[in-house]
């Protein structure tokens, strides 16, 4: 397991962070798992003993029971708290009420104390809103975020879901008014669905925030189940919850090239697509989940797949995004200044 710098701070997290959307089972949640104490605990440990050091969370995940989950696996297995980096996140709908949801001070503070109960810890490691809010002004989150940093209930602030322009302006209010900032930006990213690349990644390159990657697998799409005329088993997630939405003919150009790639290898495809992942520059940590302790190893092994320069290239080519504007435009005004720079051996902005 290597371990990456979280975005400007000295904080080191694991190349793979474990992801407990399939802790709990409640309402919608168990579409995606609904796996309780036990299970979820033999989940962490085998985790913790291959060197992952990170685990993501929400309050939203089962209506609070995957925090409970994991906060008490923590305590039963004995776990150090400097040796864990825990993640959790505000903005979803907690209740009926009108202010038990959104990025609020009302919901953000009245949230922190009820996920801190949950987890049964005196601080989270890194706080992040979980989706953008139209109601809230972006500097009222970022007060209430700031002070919880200052109170110590909370040392990082993340994001998730929020386009480029959304994270630009809350970075530039942070800076402005000296408030603690986005240091990650939690998003979808998989070899088929590159979407971010477009505007997210150059945004996280230049202003120096970290990347986690939820889904990486989309929602189960990638995991060798799936592809052109194969019949997915029964029970698979994609049958009864299809989710993250993807351009199904791009996905199976994709899952041909890395199955092309993973026999050569002896390995799953599962490995390749998060393989592929931690190959990109832009990413910190990738949130892998996990039903069983068998699909988690699956996981775990990615991490010592290495792919060379002709198999990206490869993939590169199955899952390359279709021209946009102004994206082509900027490619091609800007070719004579990289070609300068080349000669000058100096690296594009």
């Amino acid at each position: 397991m290597r371990y990456r710098k979280f975005g400007r701070t000295g904080l080191f997290v694991s190349e793979l962070c474990l992801g407990t959307m399939t802790f709990g089972g409640e309402g919608m949640w168990g579409n995606i798992g609904d796996l309780q104490q036990a299970e979820a605990e033999k989940l962490i440990g085998r985790a913790l003993d291959a060197g992952i050091n990170f685990i993501d969370t929400a309050n939203v995940y089962s209506a609070g029971r995957s925090e409970q989950i994991t906060g008490q696996a923590l305590k039963n297995l004995g776990v150090a708290r400097d040796d864990v980096v825990v993640a959790t996140k505000v903005v979803g709908d907690m209740g009926p009420g009108a202010n038990q949801r959104g990025m609020s001070r009302h919901h953000i503070m009245a949230s922190v104390k009820a996920s801190l109960a949950r987890l049964q810890l005196d601080h989270v490691d890194l706080y992040q809103l979980h989706g953008f809010d139209p109601a809230t002004p972006i500097e009222e989150a970022l007060r209430a975020l700031d002070d919880l940093v200052r109170q110590g209930h909370v040392r990082y602030v993340g994001v998730s879901n929020w386009a480029a322009w959304q994270i630009m302006k809350a970075l530039g209010i942070s800076e402005r008014l000296g408030l603690a900032r986005f240091e990650s930006l939690q998003a979808y990213y998989t070899i088929a669905g590159r979407d971010l690349e477009r505007e997210l990644v150059p945004l996280l390159r230049s202003e120096g925030v970290g990347l986690m990657v939820w889904s990486p697998l989309a929602g189960g799409l990638l995991s060798g189940k799936y592809g052109r005329g194969v019949q997915a088993e029964a029970g698979s997630r994609r049958t009864h919850f299809d989710f993250p939405p993807v351009e199904l003919e791009r996905a199976y150009d994709c899952i041909d090239a890395m199955r092309r790639i993973a026999d050569a290898k002896g390995v799953s495809v599962a490995r390749i697509a998060l393989a592929w992942l931690l190959h990109q520059p832009a990413v910190t940590s990738v949130i892998v989940g996990a039903k069983r302790v068998e699909q988690l190893d699956d996981n775990l092994a990615a991490t010592g797949v290495a792919l060379d320069e002709a198999e990206l290239a490869a993939l590169d080519a199955a899952s390359a995004l279709p021209p946009e504007y102004p994206g082509w435009m900027i490619e091609r005004q800007g070719e004579a200044r990289r070609r300068q720079l080349a000669q000058a051996g100096v690296p594009a902005r």
